[in-house]
């Protein structure tokens, strides 16, 4: 059964020996199609040349992700608008709030974050959301212009219950879940025990936080066999049956791939 890897960062610098190997890695193991997020403007040409290579595995989304939110950020959203135009990108993100690292620029990323989420809402696209340390100014943000033309994914998802409740209310959004579930004191495997299958979908976020048991090595797609297998461990199903929901759960939100 395939399986979709919904956050995965092929193009970035780590896989610049052996993409093609990771691609075909990740194919072998089922994971056939896998989207895309962009970080800033930097990386868009080798995003392309990758959806371009690739165009049956590899599908795209363009956003400037909160760490790389700065004071010029605007000329950034204006490429983010411009690539949209072309209409190659199933999504705008990777967008978002990170308080974690540096709150110097916190309210600039709330503002750009804002920006996209309407950007998104104009070109009737789903966003991929990362949020660190900041759900509350993310759900300030989501609060104030969620509507029904509003989907997208809460990206790597570490919150409570609580808060996969809140983000399960706005109603047109699911949760992405990767290989922090497998992490032995990450807690996420009971949180996720409490929420439906129907509101999780699988990524890598690779090359970054791979799951046990390759944690503190390179991240791959072909690791998300892993955090299903986790998933199946947790919700007593076949693993085909979580290939089958969570591929369904992103097609819901990014269209059929």
């Amino acid at each position: 059964m395939d399986i979709i890897d919904t956050h995965t960062h092929l193009y970035v610098n780590e896989f610049d020996e052996d993409r093609n190997e990771v691609i075909r890695r990740a194919k072998e193991n089922g994971v056939t199609k896998m989207i895309l997020p962009g970080i800033n403007s930097g990386y868009i040409s080798a995003q392309l040349q990758l959806a371009e290579k690739y165009p049956e595995n590899c599908f795209l989304a363009v956003g400037l992700h909160p760490s790389e939110v700065k004071e010029d950020f605007e000329n950034e959203l204006k490429i983010v608008e411009k690539e949209l135009q072309t209409g190659k990108y199933i999504a705008v993100g990777e967008i978002g709030v990170d308080l974690y690292w540096d709150k110097k620029f916190a309210e600039h990323q709330k503002n750009a974050f804002e920006k996209q989420v309407i950007l998104a809402k104009k070109y009737s696209l789903p966003i991929i959301i990362h949020v660190r340390e900041a759900f509350e100014e993310v759900f300030e943000v989501i609060d104030r212009q969620n509507d029904t033309n509003l989907t997208g994914i809460f990206h790597s998802f570490t919150g409570t219950k609580k808060q996969a409740d809140k983000i399960i209310s706005y109603g047109g959004f699911k949760i992405g879940i990767n290989g922090i579930v497998t992490f032995k004191n990450s807690g996420l495997d009971k949180v996720v025990k409490e929420i439906d299958l129907k509101y999780l979908v699988l990524e890598t976020d690779s090359p970054y936080l791979s799951p046990v048991p390759r944690r503190g090595k390179r991240n791959e797609s072909s690791h998300l066999i892993y955090i299903a297998e986790k998933i199946l461990e947790i919700k007593k199903i076949s693993f085909e049956k979580i290939a089958e929901l969570t591929n369904d759960n992103a097609e819901e939100i990014f269209g059929h791939l």
